[in-house]
């Protein structure tokens, strides 16, 4: 099931150097790519919601980068919260693991910019996102947003089993509804590991000090290496307990996962990706 979500790729590669970051197996140069030719962009995003009015989109920046560690150069976030404020039939949303917030603090968002953080374990946080901003810090970053008015996003996804894993992602669950609130979260989403199997090759390579690649990998339906079914029920379910513990109302997802697991980790389960587009749209429209 997926959520039907729209990328923009306004940059292409990341400074961040995650040990388990796709990228990898996506990219084949060592340069990072801004594209430049915003009246471009600003035209076919124009084109698109004239031409569909009656379609509702969510957009994020985070697929081939991360959307706020290159604030410093290329100042897009400011760029396209201006842009979408006024958008009755989309959304941005700016995903990151960077806290460069303060050009957002003051512009007039009109609550169409989701600004969201991908989150993990300590351990994972400090073991294989080396060059990334601590989980306080990007906590620290959320309050600010919040303060501002923004919704606000978390997305778990890969989780990674280690020794302690429970108590760590409980922590973090228990972090963010000590500053969060949840009226102010658009949603939050979990995934757990998985990639092509030419990635282990590429992960050994780039990262030999990395554990990421000694779980217990199977291949799935789609060819991905993924933890085992279970596994990634018995991890899912205990955040979704987890979350719910402090709210009803947050809306939580799974990422790239079937029926059968949603619904023996959720109790629930999206009828079709349409579906899930649906429910994620009710949570940002006007």
């Amino acid at each position: 099931i997926c959520c039907m979500y729209h990328n923009l790729d306004v940059a292409a590669g990341c400074d961040l150097g995650c040990t388990y970051c796709i990228l990898q197996g996506y990219l084949n140069t060592p340069l990072i790519t801004f594209y430049c030719n915003i009246d471009d962009m600003v035209d076919e995003l124009n084109a698109t919601f004239q031409n569909h009015p009656k379609q509702f989109y969510r957009i994020g920046t985070g697929e081939l980068s991360d959307s706020l560690t290159f604030e410093h150069i290329s100042e897009m976030g400011p760029l396209l919260v201006n842009y979408f404020a006024d958008k009755p039939n989309a959304i941005i949303e700016l995903k990151s693991k960077s806290v460069q917030i303060e050009q957002l603090l003051n512009l007039r968002h009109n609550r169409r910019t989701v600004v969201s953080w991908s989150m993990n374990s300590q351990y994972i946080q400090q073991t294989e996102e080396e060059l990334a901003m601590s989980l306080s810090d990007r906590l620290l970053a959320a309050s600010e947003v919040q303060k501002a008015g923004y919704r606000i996003g978390f997305h778990f996804d890969p989780m990674i089993r280690h020794e302690g894993w429970q108590e760590q992602y409980r922590d973090i669950i228990d972090d963010i509804f000590k500053i969060i609130r949840p009226e102010n979260i658009a949603w939050i989403s979990l995934g757990a590991l998985r990639y092509p199997a030419m990635f282990d090759e590429i992960v050994r390579e780039n990262h030999p000090d990395s554990d990421i690649y000694l779980g217990e990998l199977l291949p799935g339906i789609d060819k991905k290496l993924r933890y085992f079914r279970p596994l990634r029920v018995e991890m899912f379910n205990r955040m979704y307990n987890w979350i719910r513990s402090y709210s009803q109302e947050v809306f939580v997802y799974l990422c790239m996962e079937s029926r059968q697991v949603w619904q023996q980790s959720f109790g629930w389960a999206p009828k079709s990706s349409a579906h899930l587009k649906r429910l994620l749209d009710d949570r940002v429209r006007p």
